[in-house]
This record gives structure tokens, sequence and C-alpha cells, in this order.
């Protein structure tokens, strides 16, 4: 009995220490893709390659427009915009921006909770109505319909350099174990770039867009124009776009986009560059 208790904590102690090899294996390989980043260019990030993907396979096609510039041919006033409108104080953060990030999970956990009452009502209210509903009213080979029900809108209180990590490595789940991996990519690269570095990849890689990937092809693609000659009223609403670029593409000119590009435009001035 003690023999075989002693077989299966040692292979158990086993399987642990190759659990905990791989992540170290997995932590070294970020590592090293980021210290690799202080002197080239990233290609792609993970991000782009799953859009990339599934425009294959819902379209058919990839229409990708993505030119990569460097940190002096990018305008200052689109920097100013998007720090003032994604991370006001990117510059002097070492990445993670505790206060948002608990303020973020506080209103996670209302928006959960108000969203579970109004589908508690939901259910309540269509299984009054089915008790109510005659027996002879329901059609034998109906098919049952899935009530309806409203989901929670979840709130984020990521910096640049969070999102940084999020688009070159991770995917789109939300865990434990996804968010603990963010934040070990977010330290690794405060550690290894510079600020200047890291908002110059954040600005070439991130979303625009479908298909529109960076400032470059973001200022062309909006307003005909090149990434270093973007003036401060453009600037703050490319900005703007950010959180949603898919949602705004279509309509860049309405008055949410103008008027939140107004209040961004505000704060520029203040803004501290890297």
């Amino acid at each position: 009995m003690k023999a075989a208790w002693a077989r299966l904590l040692g292979g158990f102690a086993r399987l642990l220490a190759l659990l905990v090899i791989s992540l170290l294996a997995l932590q070294l390989y970020f590592l090293a893709r980021i210290a690799l980043m202080s002197v080239v260019d990233p290609q792609s990030t993970t991000f782009q390659r799953s859009e990339a993907w599934r425009l294959l396979v819902e379209k058919h096609h990839i229409a990708w427009s993505q030119q990569w510039v460097g940190y002096a041919q990018i305008s200052p006033h689109l920097k100013r915009a998007v720090i003032a409108s994604e991370d006001a104080g990117f510059a002097d953060h070492s990445g993670v921006e505790w206060d948002a990030v608990e303020k973020a999970w506080e209103r996670n956990q209302k928006a959960e909770a108000r969203v579970a009452k109004i589908n508690e009502e939901i259910e309540r209210r269509a299984s009054k109505a089915a008790k109510g509903k005659p027996a002879a009213a329901k059609p034998a080979a109906a098919p049952v319909k899935p009530r309806p029900h409203v989901v929670p809108k979840i709130v984020g209180g990521s910096t640049i350099t969070q999102q940084l990590a999020k688009n070159l490595f991770l995917g789109s789940e939300r865990s434990i174990a996804r968010k603990a991996q963010e934040f070990a990519i977010t330290f690794m690269l405060e550690s290894l770039l510079t600020k200047q570095r890291i908002l110059e990849i954040y600005l070439n890689s991130v979303e625009w867009g479908e298909g529109v990937f960076g400032a470059e092809a973001a200022a062309r693609h909006y307003f005909r124009s090149s990434a270093a000659q973007i003036g401060p009223g453009a600037a703050a609403r490319l900005a703007v776009m950010l959180p949603a670029p898919k949602r705004f593409e279509k309509r860049p000119d309405s008055p949410f986009v103008v008027g939140r590009a107004g209040t961004v435009m505000a704060r520029m001035g203040a803004v501290e560059l890297p």
C-alpha cells in the first residue's frame, strides 16, 4: 500500500515538475520575443493573424492595409491623442494601472448583478406567460425558441502596454490564467523596451477598422494623409475609434465620435510624450 502511494506521489511530482518547466519555457519564449523587438519590428501579432484567418473564412479574401513607420514618422498629435484617450498615465506607470483595474472590476461586478436581475425577470415573465397560455393554443410541433437574455458589457481597465501584450501574444478569451499571463507579458514589455518603443509598436499594430492596422494605414484610409501629417482634430477622431474600430469605421463622422474627439483634444495639451 505504501509503495503504491509512493508511486502515485512520485508520478504527481513528475507531472507538476513538467508543468512548471513548460510554464517557465513559455515565459522564456515570450521574453526572447520581446527582447528581439527592441531591435526588430514585429511582422504580425496574434490578433492580426486571427483576423486574417477570420476574413479568409468569412469573406474568402483578405483585404489588408498596414505599413510600418518609425516613431519619428508618426505625428505627435496622434501620439498625444491616443495616450489622452486610452492611457493618460502611460509615461509614468509600470505597465498596469491597478486603480483602473479595480474600478473596472467593480463596474463589471455591478453590471453582471444588474443583468442577472434582468434575466431573472425575463425568465419569470416567460414562465408566467407559458402557464397562462391555453394548452390548445400551443402547436404540437412548434420549435422551441430560446428566450432572449441580456449579456453584460465588459469594461476594461487596460493600459496601452497591456493592450499591446494581448495583441502581440494572446487570444480574446477571458480567464484568470490568461489575465495572469497578460500581466507577466506586460511587465516584460516594460522591463525590456522603452516607453517610446512600446508606443511605436502599439501604433503600428493596433486595429483601426476591418483589415486596417497601424497609424499609417488608418491615416490614409480615413483622411488620405500620412501618419506624419495628421493634425489634432483627425488625430483625436482616430484615437476615439480605438476601443471599437469596426463599429466606428462605418460612421467615422458620427456625433459621438466628433463629440468625444473634442474632449480628447482638450486633454492632449497635458499629455507627456515618452
